[in-house]
């Protein structure tokens, strides 16, 4: 993958390790294989596990049949929870094993384990599951059970319309994305003679495990201990799911009185977990003849599967980014999540935002369409700048740059040459303008009340933190930032894995939080350490007085107000702001479209590390370019039917395009040295991207994934409206 870098550093000093392409703390160990997965772990005396799961999307269990020789398994059920049979999160409407009733092909019934893997596959082919079946619901524009519902207004929206010269309707749909992470899931759980339990494994939220097995097996908090082993990706697949495979471990394990392993393998881990959720999105848009925005009307249906999960968040971002960086005066949003008898859906790198925002987008070209307009220009008069408001009445602040990114994009492709180029060829040239929430939304990151630790050693200090590396280079800039603050070499700053018995609750590592929040309280760390050091070494201070550690909790920065009963005011500190472009090829014979090309422009605060932040934009537009053209999740009655990577397609390096990344810079008050959240913006721009791209070769896409039968269906349409 070609590419070109450029950083527009528009405040803020360089420092020693900010700024700087540092090596990564984790670099040596994965390069040269010394790097432990959950794996490549054993423990004396350990079983593998492996549990048995629906093959229905809905109904009762009748019986359950056991064709083989029981002798030398540990078999587990609901009636061996000792707790709450719940898997803990927002809502405790998900069983950890299935009583009675199913509500989704692949809900685990039965836990089973041995200490030979053949002898345990052989037994899951011979258990038998006696069903009830119902008629399940599928379709969520079909369902009448809603786990949330939200609404967000500003000022009339009636009376924008009464406004508008041209009123624009359209209804855009997304589907599931599967997470594919390198490492598929997996947990070793270890009993302790005392009933405790310690657990293992690859998982983006060490604490939320932690809470999840201490209400599964009714244990105190001391008693149950969460290690974050090296973990092969996430992007939030490893949010919420790893509580239900660390608890299915540990009730093998305290079952058998020995360690219990339960690695997915790449099926298992596709048909059983969640996905991106598919949705539906309806814009009304008001607009004036000369092309500004009167009034904005938006409903957000979201699929949310079987059980709540995460749904309650995803769906308060989509609605929080639904307008995109547009000033409207008057603005309508809608939005709720519902059951479906399928999978439940989850966390997804942008989680909401990228399925709203590629509506928005492909709705803004549709209004240029319409009135005649130049995409530019359109967005050029409507997006937001400092002083404006959001539809919850967030004043945009200093470092809005929506402007300045959008400029930059244009600038740099030569966007409006290129479209009248490209006009009437199989070429297409498009953009999309979009934002991102950095952080937890408005009051959620008090409630998580997230604290951060720096520990003195003789040669520097100790991150204590548990934020997950899940790849992204975390440990890196965590450690760069208190280097900087205190002044020591970025190698005296040690950064160790997550261990809910050494660490504390910094909290999960989601939603582009890491290096703005946990990032920020170890700067504040740093800078109360550097104090009580005075001119003392590490060593002599230690010497002199003792151990030394020093916590800091979050506390919300008193500029920044919420109210959640009526979803008014500062939705996020901060947002990041995104353009990208993005250039397209047209194969008449195949009706496939390649991107040959997308600039991204990012605007993120302060890069904290050059080569870290490239990287993330890269891997966020690669991903998302399969989110656009290429991967469709093939759902049967309510199972996945593609859950393997020869039918389930992934951009590989021939898919890649050019991607050229620029990086502008624009600080933020309350980030460490000035830093944004980074690690979803990337997702939100390529699929609109090039969705108007394609657009611009007159071909009317409104669904995700752009197939070619997609496009040949929109090709046949277009040819029959010609057609006298």
């Amino acid at each position: 993958m070609a590419k070109r870098t450029r950083i527009d550093r528009r405040g803020g000093g360089r420092a020693r390790a900010v700024g700087a392409s540092v090596p990564r703390k984790d670099g040596a160990a994965k390069v040269t294989g010394a790097a432990k997965y959950i794996d490549d772990y054993h423990f004396p005396g350990m079983l593998y596990g492996a549990t048995v799961r629906s093959e229905i999307p809905c109904g009762d269990i009748v019986a359950v049949r056991f064709d083989f020789d029981r002798a030398g398994f540990v078999i587990a059920d609901y009636r061996d929870i000792p707790g709450r049979n719940i898997v803990a999160a927002i809502a405790d409407d998900q069983p950890m094993l299935a009583e009675h009733v199913v509500r989704h092909v692949g809900e685990p019934i039965l836990l089973i384990a041995h200490k030979d893997r053949e002898r345990l596959l052989h037994a899951l082919a011979h258990i038998q599951i006696e069903y009830r079946v119902h008629v399940p619901v599928l379709d969520p524009r079909e369902s009448s059970t809603v786990f949330k519902a939200l609404a967000i207004d500003k000022g009339d929206v009636d009376a924008g319309f009464a406004q508008a010269d041209e009123i624009v309707e359209g209804e855009y749909s997304v589907g599931h994305q599967e997470h594919l992470y390198l490492e598929p899931n997996g947990m070793i759980a270890v009993p302790h003679d005392d009933g405790g339990v310690t657990v293992y494994g690859s998982m983006q939220c060490p604490y939320y495990v932690h809470r999840a097995l201490r209400v599964l097996v009714g244990l105190a908090e001391h008693k149950v201990r969460v290690v974050q082993t090296e973990t092969g990706g996430g992007f939030g697949g490893k949010e919420d799911f790893p509580s239900m495979l660390a608890g299915h471990a540990a009730l093998l394990a305290r079952k058998a009185k020995r360690p219990v392993k339960m690695v997915y393998d790449r099926a298992e881990d596709m048909r059983a977990t969640p996905k991106r959720h598919p949705g539906i999105v309806r814009h009304r848009t008001g607009v004036t003849r000369d092309g500004r925005l009167t009034a904005i009307d938006v409903d957000v249906l979201l699929d949310g599967g079987a059980y709540t999960t995460l749904s309650p968040v995803v769906l308060s971002r989509a609605l929080l980014h639904a307008a995109g960086p547009y000033r409207c005066d008057h603005v309508r949003i809608r939005g709720r999540v519902v059951q479906t008898h399928t999978p439940p859906n989850g966390a997804f790198r942008g989680f909401g935002a990228p399925q709203a925002q590629f509506a928005g987008e492909v709705q803004m070209e549709r209004i240029a369409e319409r009135l005649g307009l130049d995409p530019v220009r359109l967005r050029e008069m409507n997006v937001v700048r400092p002083g404006d408001t959001m539809p919850t009445g967030q004043v945009l602040r200093e470092d809005c740059t929506a402007a300045a990114v959008l400029a930059e994009a244009v600038k740099r492709t030569d966007f409006c040459r290129k479209r009248r180029q490209f006009a009437g060829t199989h070429r297409g040239i498009g953009l999309a303008l979009f934002l991102h929430g950095a952080g937890f939304t408005g009051s959620g990151e008090v409630k998580l009340a997230s604290r951060a630790s720096l520990e003195l050693t003789p040669r520097g200090v100790r991150v204590l933190a548990s934020s997950a590396e899940i790849g992204q280079g975390s440990r890196t800039v965590l450690a760069q930032i208190v280097a900087d603050e205190l002044g020591l070499p970025y190698a005296a700053v040690d950064v160790i894995p997550p261990d809910t018995s050494l660490v504390p609750d910094s909290g999960p590592t989601v939603a582009s939080r890491t290096s703005m929040i946990v990032g920020r309280l170890l700067q504040q760390c740093a800078r109360e350490m550097k104090q009580r050091l005075g001119r003392l070494t590490p060593s002599g201070y230690l010497r002199k007085h003792g151990p030394l550690v020093v916590t800091r909790e979050y506390e919300q920065p008193s500029d920044i107000e919420w109210d959640e009963t009526t979803y008014r005011g500062d939705a996020y500190g901060t947002f990041a702001y995104g353009c990208d472009v993005a250039e397209v090829v047209f194969d008449p014979d195949t009706y496939e479209v390649r991107p040959i090309k997308i600039t991204a422009v990012q605007e993120i605060g302060k890069v904290l590390n050059p080569t870290l932040a490239v990287g993330q934009v890269e891997g966020g537009t690669l991903q998302a370019v399969g989110y656009a053209l290429l991967e469709e999740v093939v759902m049967l009655d309510g199972r996945m039917e593609n859950a393997q990577m020869t039918n389930y397609t992934v951009p590989t390096t021939v898919d890649a395009p050019e991607v050229e990344v620029v990086l502008l810079e624009q600080p933020y008050r309350h980030g460490p040295f000035g830093a944004k959240g980074l690690g979803e913006l990337p997702f939100d721009g390529p699929a609109p991207a090039i969705v108007n791209a394609i657009r611009h070769l007159g071909i009317d896409i409104r669904s995700l994934p752009a197939t070619p039968e997609r496009i040949l269906d929109a090709v046949e349409k277009r040819a029959k409206c010609r057609t006298p």
